[in-house]
């Protein structure tokens, strides 16, 4: 029987021209036998997500980090051709002179209903003056951001910028802005989840987490502890990670500890994760759903 969750909220979509050969220098340090990318076309994301009701889609502007540049155009015509399935999120780059031109673009005429943004991919800290106008159209208009947030592969993405701790003064100073932590804040998991805990705007997502099954058993324990379960959202990263191993690696994640007085994610916790919608919580009232 396949395994199944609500909403892969972190998905990446790109065309095989987007894949630049710095990815595939990089990729092959960390994973030697993964070579080029994997599809990541809308007709793959649409059979890959067949066990999911939705999926967030989102381009990305990292070329001179990760080696993958893809772009909104992109996402919305994955959105129009898989209306049922899709959802789409902005990609930016605040380095781009034109950055405020193609959000306002994206999200009033291609309209999508989010935006991605990698602090450590396009090297610029979350404090930059020019993401001001960025936090200052999203929280008006409603418009939830989702960053990664913890350490990478690429070389060139100055790791300090992923660290979850940077986010407080952010949240503190646009409290209306909806901003999602991507990957836990891996390795630095303790700050994603305080931050998240203390902050009502503040979320976190699991994608792309399970491979490291020791640190994954560690961040769901302290997520517990500190009772933020409720603010936590599936993903997988695809293609980093498919659907029926990310689920599977959150259903079998006690399997480490049997036999052992440690403590137990519970199946709980598990439900709530598989099953999360942040379709009921990433916007103010408005679900993206509904129009």
């Amino acid at each position: 029987m396949p395994v199944r969750a609500y909403c892969d909220c972190h998905v990446n979509i790109f065309r095989d021209e987007d894949v630049l050969p710095l990815y595939e220098t990089q990729i092959s340090r960390v994973r030697p036998s993964g070579g080029m990318a994997p599809k990541g076309d809308a007709d793959t994301l649409y059979a890959e997500m067949a066990n999911v009701e939705k999926a967030i889609i989102f381009a990305n502007r990292y070329a001179d980090s990760v080696g993958i540049a893809s772009d909104d155009e992109l996402t919305a015509a994955a959105v129009a051709k898989y209306p049922d399935k899709f959802v789409g999120f902005a990609a930016i780059d605040p380095r781009m002179p034109d950055c405020m031109d193609l959000l306002v673009h994206a999200i009033e005429d291609l309209k999508l209903k989010g935006v991605k943004f990698g602090p450590i991919y396009n090297g610029v800290a979350l404090s930059d003056p020019r993401l001001v106008p960025v936090y200052e159209y999203l929280q008006k208009n409603n418009i939830p951001l989702t960053m990664h947030m913890g350490t990478t592969y690429a070389r060139n993405a100055p790791i300090d910028m992923g660290r979850s701790l940077h986010v407080e003064p952010i949240a503190l100073q646009y409290p209306d802005l909806v901003m999602v932590l991507a990957h836990m804040g891996h390795p630095w998991y303790d700050d994603c989840i305080v931050v998240s805990r203390k902050q009502p705007n503040v979320f976190c997502e699991i994608s792309a987490l399970f491979y490291r099954p020791w640190q994954y058993y560690n961040i769901l324990i302290a997520a517990q502890e500190y009772k933020i379960t409720d603010k936590i959202f599936w993903g997988t990263d695809f293609p980093a990670a498919r659907v029926d191993e990310s689920v599977d690696g959150l259903l079998t994640i006690n399997e480490q500890v049997e036999g052992t007085k440690l403590p137990r994610v519970s199946d709980e916790t598990m439900q709530r994760i598989i099953w999360s919608n942040p379709f009921e919580h990433w916007w103010h009232g408005d679900n993206p759903l509904q129009g």
